[in-house]
C-alpha cells in the first residue's frame, strides 16, 4: 500500500486548485453552523446549497481538497472529515474513482467512525446526512468488490497495487464498524425501552439537545445497513436478524428518513422472497409500494427522485414473481397496487404461471440487488473476471426454487375443476403416472405452507400457515378439494374513490362560485 500513499503525499505537493468565492463562503458558514448545532441551517446547506454549488462548479471535477478548506475551517479535524466524507460521495457520484481515491476515502471512513466511537462528538447532525453516510459507505464498499473483481480490465501495476490493499474494504471491517457502531450507541437498549414507553426515541426524531445525536442515529441506521450488507453477500436470516430490534410495524426512525424507508422494506421484502416467505415478501413490498405513491408529488423535488421510480419499478417486478409462485399472496396487495401489476405485468404473468422460467429469470435479474463476492479474487488469473459468481449463484438458486414448483400451476388449475377426482383420471389429464401425480400432490401440500408474520411478533418469529387458493385431501385414491376463495379487500378502493368523489364535487363547486362571481 506504500506506492498509493507515496502518490497522495506527492500530489499532495501540487499547487491547489483555486477555490471560489461562493464555495469558501459556503465552507465558512457550514462549519460555523455546525459548531453552532444549528441543525435547520445544516440541513438547508447540506441538501440544497452543496447540490446548486456542485452542479455550478463541480459538474465534472471534484471539488476542492480538504487541505485548501482547512484554513477556512480552523484546521477543525472533524470538520475536515466530515467535509471529505462528502467530498468523496461527491467523487463516486460524477466521476469514476481511482484506486487511490478509493483507498483514501475508506481511511476517511475509518477515521471518522473511529472519532465517533472512540472520542466525544459534540454535534448535532441532520438526520439524512447520517443516514445517508452510512448508505454511501455500504455503497462505497460493493462498488470495489465490483471494480476488483473485474481483474481482465486491470493493468500489472493495478493488479500488483490491489494484492497490497487486501485490508481496504475488507467484509469483516466493514460488518465490524456497523456492528460497533450499533453496540456504542446502545440503539437496542434504546428501542427496546420505547416499546416499553420509557423513551421517545422516534417521537422526537432521534433528536436529544442534552447530547449528540450523532452516534445514536448511526448506531440506527447501521442496523439497516447490516441488513443491506447481509443480502448482498447472500446471508438473508442475518439480514433479516440485523433489523429485528426495530418495529417495523410501526412509524419508527426508519420511516421519518424516505431513502432509509424504501431501502429497509426493499431489503427486507427481497431477504424474505428468497426464504420462500412470498405472502411476507408482498405484504412488505405492499407497504413500501403505497407509501411511494403517496409521495411520489414530495420526491419530485428531491435528488433520489430516479432512484424511487427506479426502486418503484423493481418492487412491483418482485411482487409479479412472488405472485406467480404464490397466487394466494394477492390478498396482501392494494387493490391500487393489483391494478398498477396487472398492466405492467400481466402477460408474463400468465407465462411464469405456466412455468416459463425464462421470465423469472429476466424479472429477477432486473429487481435483484447487485449481489457481490466478498473475498478478494485469486490474482494468479488476470483475465478472470469474477463479479458474475455471487449473482448467478443466487440466480441459480432462485430459478432451482422456480423448477421445483414448475408443475404446480398446472396441478392446481386441474384441481379447481374439481370437488373429487380420482388419482388415476388427474394422471390422464397430467399424462404422468399416478405415482408421480400423488408425489406432486404432496409437493404442492408442502408448498403451499410457508412461515408468516404474525401480528405483534418481529419477522424471524413467525409461525407455519396455509398460504394458498385452494386446499384438498387423499383419500386412499381419491382427491378431495376444497376451494379456498381469496378473500379481497375493498375498503381501501372504495375510500379511495370516495375522496376522489369529494375532490372532484369540491373543483366543480369552486369553478360554478367562479362563473357565478363572473356573471
Amino acid at each position: 500500500m506504500g506506492e498509493w500513499v507515496a502518490d497522495r503525499e506527492a500530489r499532495a505537493a501540487e499547487p491547489e486548485m483555486i477555490v471560489p468565492d461562493m464555495v469558501k463562503t459556503f465552507v465558512a458558514y457550514f462549519y460555523r453552523h455546525i459548531r453552532e448545532k444549528n441543525v435547520y441551517e445544516i440541513l438547508t446547506m447540506y441538501e440544497t446549497s452543496f447540490h446548486k454549488l456542485s452542479e455550478r462548479y463541480f459538474k465534472a471535477s471534484p471539488w476542492p481538497s480538504e487541505k485548501a478548506v482547512a484554513p477556512l475551517v480552523e484546521h477543525d479535524h472533524v470538520f475536515c472529515l466530515l467535509y471529505k466524507e462528502m467530498y468523496y460521495r461527491h467523487l463516486y457520484a460524477r466521476l469514476t474513482p481511482t484506486l487511490e481515491q478509493r483507498c483514501e476515502s475508506w481511511d476517511n471512513y475509518c477515521a471518522l467512525f473511529g472519532v465517533i466511537l472512540h472520542g466525544n462528538v459534540n454535534m448535532q447532525l441532520p438526520n439524512i446526512w447520517l443516514w445517508e453516510m452510512v448508505d454511501e459507505f455500504i455503497y462505497q464498499f460493493q462498488s470495489f468488490c465490483q471494480y476488483r473483481g473485474k481483474l481482465s480490465t486491470k493493468s500489472p501495476e493495478e493488479l500488483e497495487l490491489l494484492k497490497r490493499c487486501d485490508g481496504v474494504w475488507n467484509v469483516l471491517g466493514v460488518l465490524n464498524y456497523l456492528q460497533a457502531l450499533i453496540d456504542k450507541s446502545g440503539i437496542v437498549d434504546t428501542l427496546s425501552k420505547e416499546r416499553d414507553g420509557e423513551e421517545a426515541f422516534s417521537v422526537n426524531d432521534g433528536y436529544d439537545y442534552s447530547a449528540s445525536n450523532v452516534l445514536r442515529l448511526l448506531g440506527y441506521f447501521s442496523m439497516v445497513g447490516l441488513l443491506r450488507v447481509h443480502c448482498l453477500i447472500g446471508d438473508y436470516r442475518s439480514a433479516v436478524k440485523a433489523v429485528e430490534p426495530i418495529d417495523l410495524d410501526k412509524s419508527g426512525m426508519f420511516t421519518k428518513v424516505p431513502g432509509c424507508y424504501i431501502t429497509t422494506l426493499y431489503y427486507i421484502g427481497f431477504a424474505l422472497m428468497m426464504q420462500s416467505r412470498y405472502c411476507d415478501a408482498n405484504r412488505t413490498f405492499n407497504t413500501i409500494l403505497l407509501y411511494i405513491q403517496r409521495t411520489k408529488a414530495y420526491h419530485q423535488r428531491t435528488a433520489i427522485y430516479d432512484q424511487v421510480l427506479k426502486k418503484n419499478e423493481q418492487i412491483y417486478a418482485l411482487v409479479a414473481v412472488c405472485l406467480s409462485i404464490c397466487p394466494a399472496s394477492v390478498k396482501f396487495l392494494d387493490e391500487g397496487c393489483a391494478q398498477v401489476l396487472r398492466e405492467k405485468y400481466n402477460d408474463k404473468m400468465v407465462k411464469m404461471a405456466a412455468g416459463e422460467v425464462a421470465l423469472y429469470d429476466e424479472l429477477f435479474s432486473y429487481a435483484c440487488p447487485k449481489f457481490i463476492t466478498p473475498c478478494p479474487p485469486s490474482f494468479e488469473d488476470p483475465s478472470a473476471n469474477v463479479n458474475q459468481e455471487a449473482f448467478r449463484l443466487q440466480l441459480g438458486l432462485f430459478l432451482e426454487e422456480v423448477r421445483h414448483q414448475a408443475v404446480l400451476p398446472t396441478m392446481r388449475s386441474f384441481l379447481k375443476l374439481y370437488t373429487t377426482i380420482s388419482l388415476s383420471k388427474l394422471a390422464a389429464l397430467l399424462e404422468l403416472d399416478e405415482y408421480a401425480v400423488r408425489t406432486t400432490l404432496l409437493s404442492l401440500k408442502h408448498k403451499s405452507r410457508q412461515p408468516c408474520i404474525v401480528a405483534g411478533r418481529n419477522v424471524l418469529d413467525a409461525e407455519w400457515a396455509a398460504a394458498t387458493d385452494i386446499d384438498f385431501y387423499i383419500d386412499n385414491d381419491m382427491v378431495h378439494v376444497v376451494d379456498n376463495k381469496v378473500q379481497r379487500q375493498y375498503g381501501d378502493y372504495f375510500a379511495t374513490h370516495i375522496m376522489k368523489n369529494e375532490r372532484m364535487a369540491l373543483e366543480i363547486s369552486r369553478i360554478a362560485e367562479v362563473i357565478t362571481t363572473e356573471i
